[in-house]
């Protein structure tokens, strides 16, 4: 996972374990991000954004600031986007927790779902791996989570695993057309 952080344009040099919690808490110690550093951070034009806002896929900013899990929901967005439609995302993203909007009851923030899904990244070795694989890793990875509600585990592991396949078919799509390029 060399390169940069997935749905981002912040490059990373190595992909440990937490590296994305690591870089939200030094990204965001001074608070909120305004929507140019968003946009910078992200490789997604102000518009687009602002429009994830307007149909409810995103909260609005508070005082012209994003906070930690809004920045998190919309590098998942953009993530995700380049193998899933739009409303597939927010829908994978409501069942987590039974709505888009955040409470204090959500079975897991944007933030930390962003985390888990970074770290299971980092535990693959460069290699497709099998369904036994997955499971294992994000068992591995969501060990120590507290379910805060019956059945919260499971729908995290489902979505992870969700998001760990659409992940890699736009990897594969992206090789894909490169190699296409070399067909003349």
């Amino acid at each position: 996972m060399n390169g940069v952080l997935p749905g981002t344009t912040i490059e990373i040099k190595a992909a440990t374990p937490n590296i994305a919690r690591e870089l939200m808490d030094n990204i965001f110690l001074s608070g909120g991000l305004v929507l140019s550093q968003v946009t910078r951070m992200t490789g997604l034009a102000p518009y687009e954004v602002q429009n994830w806002v307007k149909r409810g896929f995103l909260a609005p900013p508070v005082h012209k600031l994003y906070s930690r899990n809004q920045f998190c929901r919309i590098v998942t967005i953009n993530m995700l986007r380049e193998s899933m439609q739009i409303e597939t995302i927010t829908k994978l993203l409501s069942f987590i927790n039974g709505s888009l909007t955040d409470e204090s009851d959500d079975i897991v923030n944007d933030s930390d779902l962003y985390n888990y899904f970074v770290n299971l990244l980092a535990m693959m070795s460069g290699h497709f791996p099998d369904e036994d694989e997955i499971k294992t890793h994000i068992r591995y990875i969501t060990d120590e989570f507290n379910e805060p509600r019956p059945g919260g585990r499971k729908r995290l592991a489902l979505v992870l695993e969700i998001m760990l396949f659409t992940h890699y078919s736009a990897n594969m799509r992206r090789d894909a057309d490169e190699l296409v390029q070399h067909l003349d």
